[in-house]
């Protein structure tokens, strides 16, 4: 089974890729959406990061906007934050790889906003980037509601630039050029990894 790494700085339309992936057939393993679940009712992570963060569960939920307040411009809050989730996190990934495998799946993605940040590009086969033109990408991003550049600028302090990202890939998809050309583009790059030999 071929392991595909996804990722892309913020705006850059990764999100529009995964879920083209999904119509595509192909299991994806979305680590903001287990980051989502980890700190919902019920998840995971709750009671160490209401521990090491005070007050920030709300209703049965960690307060995401608290938290995010808290760590914002706080770099060991940040740190004590992801070794709380990650490990978490990298067990969820590790049993969604075994589903896959199970299901003799010939690809699978794992969907990592900072996949090449925090060096999981190594358990991959290949990573494709997203990448947009900067006035697209800020014309995304500046439109989400409570988005401002401070904090636009905060996100990016913790992303690696999109052309060191580019130069890293394996494969670049092109955004902001239009739908039919991007999914073009991914749908091409997926079957020449699927159609290459699948590892164990």
């Amino acid at each position: 089974m071929k392991v595909l790494g996804l990722t892309g700085s913020v705006g850059m339309g990764k999100s529009t890729a995964a879920a083209a992936l999904r119509r595509m057939g192909i299991p994806v393993h979305d680590a903001d959406r287990e980051v989502h679940r980890l700190l919902g009712p019920g998840g995971g992570a709750l009671a160490p990061v209401a521990a090491a963060f005070p007050g920030v569960i709300r209703n049965g939920s960690v307060d995401r906007q608290e938290l995010g307040r808290r760590v914002f411009s706080d770099a060991l809050g940040l740190a004590r934050l992801e070794a709380i989730l990650h490990p978490l996190v990298r067990a969820a990934e590790g049993r969604f790889l075994a589903r896959c495998r199970r299901q003799r799946r010939r690809l699978a993605v794992l969907d990592i906003p900072l996949l090449l940040e925090t060096g999981a590009a190594g358990r991959c086969d290949a990573v494709f980037v997203v990448s947009a033109p900067r006035r697209v990408q800020l014309a995304r991003v500046l439109g989400r509601p409570g988005m401002t550049e401070a904090r636009l600028r905060g996100v990016e302090a913790r992303q690696m630039p999109d052309g060191e990202k580019r130069r890293l890939a394996d494969v670049v998809i092109p955004t902001g050029l239009g739908r039919r050309f991007s999914l073009d583009r991914l749908r091409r790059a997926v079957r020449r990894l699927a159609n290459g030999p699948a590892d164990a």
